[in-house]
């Protein structure tokens, strides 16, 4: 019985990874096409290799969500409280995409962890989820809108006697880059999420020791994350590329680079598991304050952070109904 508990996590695991990728598509490529800088099909390919490319270059934010959220409870109970995690989680990421919300997995993830535990009366490390996640959630997106208003400032002033049509096509051309980073970013972030998990199902199942990653696991995840990605998101796509601002190369660019630097500061520095979403979403913001600050269309803005507010709560929901379910087995 443990062994197909274990099996069916797993896979749950990694459709839940599977969601994740079509769900948050849109982060690496709605600003590229929006622009125009890449066709649909051209930037969800290589959306996918790059995502495929940063799940395999580091592990740490994995460790973190395996050990720093809730206790190992040992054998089916404790298999049960992940299963009602994941299964909380994906049904939130289909709830979001659905209403084209570019709400964030990984809080998904983290909600359905804390409200499985609670239901099932496993120890939730409050510290852990404080420091790491909740302070992150809160100071990422703010340092997403910053940067990304401060970089789009640099790019206007550097290219501020350019030649319009000259500086839209260069930054078209530069766009391919920055979505590929922005695109490596999430592959680095969001993948590893999903490995904690199947780390945290290993550990409790009694099949290994410890909270390393195999490299089965970081490999089975980053394939399932960037078939997702490939399948896209067009409902979240459309929110992120067009309803918030009108972006134009110039400012697809800096929002793509403000975000994939906070990205990378986050999963290598200081092991956080942040929202790619979130990052993205603000850096938008910031780049369209620096035309004008009615150019954002704010009303949709939040909308967008009622869907954050409501993603840790409504996952956490999900799961522990989930739980109180399966403890009926």
């Amino acid at each position: 019985m443990l062994t197909t508990m274990l099996v069916v996590v797993v896979v749950l695991a990694l459709a839940f990874d599977y969601t994740n990728g079509f769900h948050d598509a849109a982060n690496a490529i709605a600003s590229a096409v929006s622009t125009r800088a890449l066709t649909l099909r051209a930037a969800l390919a290589l959306a996918a290799v790059m995502n495929l490319i940063g799940a395999l270059l580091g592990t740490a934010v994995a460790v973190t969500v395996a050990s720093g959220v809730i206790d190992t409870p040992v054998g089916d109970h404790g298999l049960r409280v992940v299963l009602a995690a994941l299964v909380g989680a994906t049904v939130w990421n289909l709830i979001t995409w659905y209403f084209g919300l570019p709400s964030s997995s990984s809080h998904a993830l983290i909600g359905g962890l804390v409200g499985a535990a609670l239901a099932s009366a496993t120890n939730v490390h409050w510290s852990g989820v404080l420091i790491k996640v909740v302070v992150p959630m809160v100071v990422s997106p703010l340092v997403g809108l910053t940067l990304g208003y401060l970089v789009m400032t640099g790019i206007m002033w550097a290219f501020r006697n350019g030649n319009a049509h000259k500086v839209g096509r260069g930054m078209r051309r530069a766009q391919i880059v920055s979505a590929s980073s922005l695109a490596l970013g999430h592959g680095l972030q969001d993948a590893q999420k999903s490995m904690g998990v199947i780390v945290l199902a290993l550990v409790i199942g009694g099949q290994q020791v410890g909270f390393h990653v195999p490299f089965w696991v970081v490999v089975a995840c980053a394939l399932a994350l960037a078939a997702g990605t490939y399948a896209g998101g067009l409902r979240i796509m459309r929110t992120l590329g067009r309803r918030i601002f009108h972006l134009t190369p110039p400012h697809g660019l800096a929002a793509e680079l403000a975000a994939s630097s906070v990205l990378y500061l986050t999963a290598f520095v200081f092991a956080a598991p942040i929202s790619t979403t979130h990052v993205i979403t603000s850096a938008v913001m910031g780049v369209g304050a620096t035309t004008r600050r009615s150019a954002v269309r704010w009303s949709v803005a939040a909308d967008i952070a009622k869907g954050w507010v409501l993603t840790l709560p409504g996952s956490a929901a999900v799961a522990a109904a989930t739980y109180g379910i399966t403890a009926l087995w």
